[in-house]
C-alpha cells in the first residue's frame, strides 16, 4: 500500500540521517584541530546546504498541497457536473428520458465503484472502462433525442461536454504525484545535510545526539506528510468529506 512505503521511506530516511551524522562526526572528530579554517568555510556549506533542503521541502510541500486542493476542486466540479446534466434531461422528449436517466445511474455507480476500487488496492481498469462506455451511450441517446432543437442540443452538448471532460482531468490528477527525480534529490540532500552536520559536531569535538535525532526525525516526518498528501486515497490525510459529494448525488438523482 501507498501508506506502508511512504511510512517506510521515511523509517529509513531517519535512520540513514542518523547514520550519516554519526559518519560525519566521526570524520570531522578525526580531522579536528588539523585545519583552523575548518569552521570557516564548513558554516558557508551547511548554510548553502540547509537553505537548499529547505527550499526544496516548501516546494515540495506546497506542491503536494496544491495537487491536494486540485483534486478537491475536480471532485466538486464532477458532481456538479453530473447533476447539471442529470437535471438537463428534462429538456429532453420525454420518451427518451427514462432510459437516459437510467444511463446516468449506472454511470455514476459505475464511477463510485473504481474509486472504491482504487482505494482497496483492486484493479479500477474495468469499473472505468465501464464508465466511459455508459458515457458515450449517454452521448449517442441525448444527441439523438435533441434531434434538430438548436437550444436543447446546445444545452445538453454543453452539460455533457464538462461531465466527460472532469473525468479526464480527475484521470490525471490521480496519477500526478511527486517527481520521482524531485524525491531522490530531496533524500539525498537531507542525507548530505545529516553529514554535514555530523562533521560540524565532531570537529567542535561535541556529539549532540538529541538534537541530531530531532533533525532527523523533524526533516523525515516532513517528507512523509508530502508523499501522504499526494495519495489521499490510501494515505491519513484524504478527501472523503468530499467524496460524500458524489454518494449523496447518487442518492438524489
Amino acid at each position: 500500500m501507498i501508506i506502508a512505503s511512504a511510512a517506510l521511506i521515511s523509517v529509513a530516511l531517519c535512520a540513514a540521517m542518523l547514520v550519516c551524522m554519526e559518519a560525519g562526526f566521526q570524520g570531522g572528530n578525526r580531522y579536528r584541530g588539523r585545519d583552523n579554517n575548518t569552521h570557516e568555510w564548513l558554516g558557508i556549506f551547511q548554510g548553502a546546504i540547509f537553505a537548499l533542503l529547505g527550499l526544496l521541502l516548501g516546494f515540495a510541500f506546497a506542491g503536494s498541497t496544491g495537487r491536494l486542493e486540485a483534486r478537491r476542486d475536480l471532485i466538486v466540479r464532477e458532481a456538479n457536473a453530473i447533476n447539471t446534466a442529470y437535471l438537463r434531461i428534462d429538456i429532453l422528449p420525454f420518451a427518451y428520458q427514462g432510459e437516459i436517466r437510467s444511463l446516468f445511474h449506472a454511470y455514476l455507480e459505475a464511477r463510485l465503484r473504481a474509486y472504491d476500487d482504487l482505494d482497496s488496492g483492486r484493479g479500477f481498469e474495468p469499473s472505468m472502462a465501464e464508465a466511459s462506455r455508459l458515457q458515450q451511450q449517454i452521448w449517442a441517446k441525448a444527441v439523438a433525442a435533441v434531434g434538430q432543437d438548436p437550444a436543447g442540443k446546445s444545452l445538453i452538448v454543453t452539460s455533457l461536454n464538462e461531465m466527460i471532460d472532469v473525468t479526464t482531468a480527475r484521470g490525471v490528477a490521480l496519477r500526478t504525484q511527486l517527481p520521482a527525480l524531485i524525491l531522490v534529490l530531496l533524500l539525498g540532500i537531507a542525507l548530505l545535510s545529516s553529514l554535514l552536520a555530523g562533521y560540524g559536531m565532531g570537529t567542535s569535538g561535541r556529539r549532540h545526539a538529541f538534537h541530531g535525532a530531532i533533525y532527523a526525525v523533524a526533516v523525515s516526518l516532513t517528507i512523509y506528510v508530502v508523499l501522504d498528501l499526494d495519495n489521499p486515497r490510501s494515505g491519513l490525510i484524504r478527501l472523503d468529506a468530499a467524496e460524500q459529494v458524489l454518494k449523496k448525488l447518487q442518492h438524489a438523482i
